[in-house]
């Protein structure tokens, strides 16, 4: 077997190791310089040694760390908007799973709740059906108002049935203005808590509001379930928002990180070397030899500086740096993230979406129905401000907007390119996308802005990641078992056509 070479360095040290820094663990000094026991059993001619490899691999360390910034960079700059983080298959499952656990949990409980199919104890009724509808009446006419079990601009509706008889509360929804002014007890208690009259709902019918009485009557005992299948339908669409790739001052940090380390050890090599000289121009009878190389500038700093090899490290790195910026730059033209334009009136979302937990629908009505969530007209906004904050200062531009028959100019905030096609509905309705997935958490902002990207690239890596949402869908159904026979992933958009250029470009 051929014999280990062993370097001239690794023999250098041993030999140190033996003659007495086996427990010297650290450099100590005085004011004479270096201590005097760090010299014991150490002949001159080892302490030149010692700076003469100090000064030799400090060259050395800085070279290398030169090289592997640039290596760095050179990642850095081809790689400016990589999807570096990828989802975990197995924890989108589990998520799935839970969200069909969720929903038929409610399915459960929803059958126990009208297996009587009659009516209640205040002869509401219990049928699915007419709760189904009660339902879809509560969340377009009263849930900007009210919650079941929740107080908001008004009372909490649960348990109303036995505060008041279900006349009285057909009575009171449709005229509340006139029963209040009737000098009823109990209206009046609502009226001087809330300071506000309710708009009349005459308009709904006897029919009508005793379906929505059913409803909240069957909510105040399944909200909780209830609510948690609602929430599972934009589960999936939240992972394709998850992250963009990590930022890019990720690297950056690296590169910032690796320069200290260099200065760091350099400074620190800098003082042994120094210490060093001190020490051996105090000792006499050094050799001729050492008496020159001490003399000599091993880690000569300019030499460094005007090496070809160094400064052409450095001119990559700053050229690499350059041209990430340049084009991380190219790359964002167009790219209105984070634009926040001031609005002629200042409507909070954080006040509407978010404490008054009004639907996004409400306002936005086309959402659920066409290509366009469509900007609300002045006439919703008087739904509710006909009766709340009159004089509001606000408030008051809607009104003069409607007194002189303009509209009012709100600034768009999300905007795609006319080239590009997008519909709402499709992905509000059949996806089941919650709002958030691509405009963010407005219910938490008080001035809107555009948090997603909205570029080619990042609506290509939602329909890559995106599960279909086939649930209760008949359509899918020969479409799921085809793609189970060819693989055991979930079905996504982007194997149902979801990346083909015609389906946005046409």
């Amino acid at each position: 077997m051929k014999a280990k070479v062993k370097s001239p360095d690794f023999e250098y040290f041993t030999k140190l190791h033996k003659k007495g820094l086996k427990n010297q663990s650290r450099f100590l000094f005085d004011k004479n310089g270096l201590h005097a026991n760090f010299g014991a059993g150490l002949k001159n001619r080892d302490m030149t040694q010692l700076y003469t490899f100090l000064n030799m691999n400090a060259f050395r360390l800085m070279t290398k760390t030169l090289l592997s910034l640039a290596v760095i960079c050179l990642l850095w700059a081809v790689s400016p908007y990589q999807a570096w983080a990828q989802d975990d298959p197995q924890e989108d499952q589990t998520e799935q799973q839970a969200d069909d656990d969720a929903t038929d949990d409610t399915d459960a409980a929803q059958d126990d709740a009208t297996a009587s199919g009659g009516t209640s104890a205040n002869g509401l009724s219990t049928d699915q059906a007419v709760i189904d509808e009660g339902k879809k009446l509560f969340d377009a006419n009263c849930a900007q108002c009210h919650g079941i079990n929740k107080r908001m601009v008004g009372p909490a509706l649960a348990n109303v049935t036995d505060r008041q008889s279900v006349p009285w509360l057909v009575n009171f929804i449709k005229y509340p203005q006139r029963v209040i002014d009737s000098g009823d007890p109990y209206a009046v208690k609502l009226y001087e808590e809330y300071k506000q009259y309710m708009p009349n709902q005459d308009a709904l019918g006897d029919e009508n509001i005793l379906k929505i009485l059913s409803y909240i009557e069957w909510a105040q005992e399944n909200e909780g379930t209830a609510a948690t299948a609602s929430g599972g339908g934009g589960g999936g669409g939240s992972d394709a928002s998850k992250a963009d790739g990590p930022a890019s001052g990720l690297l950056l940090g690296i590169i910032i990180g690796l320069i200290v380390l260099l200065l760091v050890i350099a400074v620190v090599m800098a003082l042994l070397v120094s210490v060093l000289v001190g020490y051996l121009r105090k000792e006499e009878g050094l050799a001729a030899e050492d008496e020159v190389l001490l003399n000599e500038k091993i880690f000569d700093i300019k030499a460094m500086l005007t090496n070809k090899v160094v400064i052409g490290l450095v001119s990559f790195i700053l050229l690499a740096v350059v041209g990430k910026e340049t084009l991380s730059g190219l790359y964002s033209v167009g790219v209105q993230r984070g634009y926040a334009p001031e609005q002629p009136i200042k409507f909070s979302h954080k006040l509407h979406a978010g404490f008054y937990e009004i639907d996004c629908e409400y306002c936005h009505t086309g959402a659920s129905r066409g290509k366009s969530a469509v900007i609300p007209s002045a006439n919703i906004c008087m739904n509710c401000h006909g009766e709340i904050r009159q004089g509001s200062p606000e408030i008051q531009k809607i009104y003069q907007a409607i007194e002189n028959d303009t509209p009012i100019q709100w600034v768009r905030i999300h905007n795609l390119t006319d080239l590009s096609y997008f519909n709402h509905s499709q992905h509000v309705n059949v996806a089941g996308l919650e709002c958030q997935t691509c405009h963010g958490e407005v219910q938490e902002m008080e001035v809107v802005q555009q948090v997603s990207l909205l570029t080619m690239g990042w609506c290509i890596n939602c329909h890559r990641e995106q599960k279909v949402a086939a649930k209760d869908n008949d359509y899918y159904d020969r479409l799921i078992q085809l793609h189970e026979n060819a693989s055991k992933e979930p079905l996504k958009v982007s194997d149902i056509g979801g990346l083909e250029c015609g389906k946005c470009h046409y």
